[in-house]
């Protein structure tokens, strides 16, 4: 059974709901899963089949400093060859954070197969959106 690691930072819980919806979907699709906020997260992924990361913009449209941020670019080295799917959400500007965090994940070498975006917090509807692309992500 493949692993998957749901790893997220959350201010006001949208990313959380997110991310939740993201760990069910990939137990759904046959992935042994696993659900943590990133003051929990292993120093390693390497024995992380798929990485699901999670994190909303702040600031001016960046990653979340005090915890995500630096717990992220202590793993960069270790996501060449990595299956990664990246998830957010905003409530300004246009999600520029999301396709800036992508490339620096595709120029570590990461496999991006997806970088979900949501404004606000999700609907019913688009949390079986994202449950449908987890489980699509985890058979990929």
């Amino acid at each position: 059974m493949s692993k998957a690691c749901v790893i997220f930072w959350t201010g006001t819980g949208n990313t959380e709901v997110m991310a939740e919806a993201l760990a069910a979907g990939a137990k759904d699709g046959g992935a042994d899963v696993e659900l943590l906020n990133v003051a929990d997260a292993p120093s390693t992924v390497e024995a992380i089949d798929y990485l699901l990361l999670g994190c909303p913009a702040m600031g001016a449209e960046e990653l979340e400093e005090a915890e995500f941020a630096p717990w992220f670019e202590s793993i960069e080295n270790q996501l060449g060859g990595k299956k990664v799917l990246l998830f957010g959400s905003y409530s300004w500007a246009d999600g520029e954070w999301m396709e800036t965090w992508r490339k620096q994940c595709e120029d570590d070498g990461a496999n991006v197969f997806d970088a979900i975006i949501q404004y606000e917090g999700p609907d019913d509807a688009e949390v079986e959106k994202l449950k449908e692309a987890a489980a699509k992500f985890v058979k990929s």
